[in-house]
């Protein structure tokens, strides 16, 4: 199986903002790109962190409002440093969270999950910055077609790497939604055939209706 990587994904055309870069040009850099975020890089164009609009923002939220209608917002003492910042490296989120171009899909969009960001900038071993990776970028796997995941399927993840023939399991997608019919001479075979086809890219998910010859597993319980 080919698990698509992020140096696949990624964007390699990056706009970046150096770290003395001032607020309003900031402003300009996202609108003239429409971009939402930028990573901000030092002078060996290393990821010190990312400014987006949200970080932008908190500079609008503590001013006062001129009606008088809502509040100033109670910022944490961190992020009254930040909407008093002028420049990249005082507006950022930083440390910036990265990833590698080796990375699978399954990787990158678990530390997306963990630090709860949108995207990551894609480093290389000396950590200078390569590209970017976002949610949408990561997404995209789920656009491949039903025809190239059933050939995947059959082909590398039950004739390649279980052995079994066609005729022993058979393999319908749709919308990616994957139905494996057919039977197995072990019990234990099919939790594996399942967890094999989860893994393979764009598939959204497995329903499996496979018979099997030999209850192994509970023959397993009985022996010990």
């Amino acid at each position: 199986m080919h698990h698509r990587t992020v140096a696949e994904l990624m964007t390699r055309q990056v706009v970046r903002a150096r770290r003395d870069l001032p607020f309003k040009e900031i402003v300009k850099l996202l609108a003239d790109n429409d971009v939402t975020a930028v990573p901000v890089v030092d002078e060996l164009d290393r990821p010190m962190g990312v400014v987006s609009e949200a970080d932008l923002l908190r500079k609008s939220a503590d001013q006062a409002d001129p009606s008088g209608r809502t509040p100033i917002p109670h910022l944490e003492a961190w992020e009254r440093a930040k909407a008093e910042g002028a420049r990249a490296e005082e507006l950022m989120s930083a440390p910036a969270v990265c990833a590698r171009p080796e990375w699978t899909v399954v990787e990158a969009a678990r530390l997306m999950e963990v630090h709860g960001v949108k995207r990551l900038p894609v480093v290389d071993e000396t950590d200078r910055l390569q590209g970017i990776v976002s949610r949408s970028d990561l997404l995209r796997i789920f656009l491949r077609r039903d025809d190239v995941i059933r050939e995947e399927i059959a082909q590398d993840v039950l004739h390649q790497t279980l052995g079994l023939a066609p005729s022993e399991v058979t393999v319908d997608v749709r919308e990616g939604q994957v139905s494996l019919d057919g039977s197995v001479e072990f019990r234990s075979l099919i939790p594996i055939v399942e967890r094999l086809c989860r893994s393979v890219d764009g598939v959204v998910s497995v329903s499996t209706h496979i018979a099997y010859g030999t209850d192994d597993a509970r023959s397993s319980a009985t022996d010990t």
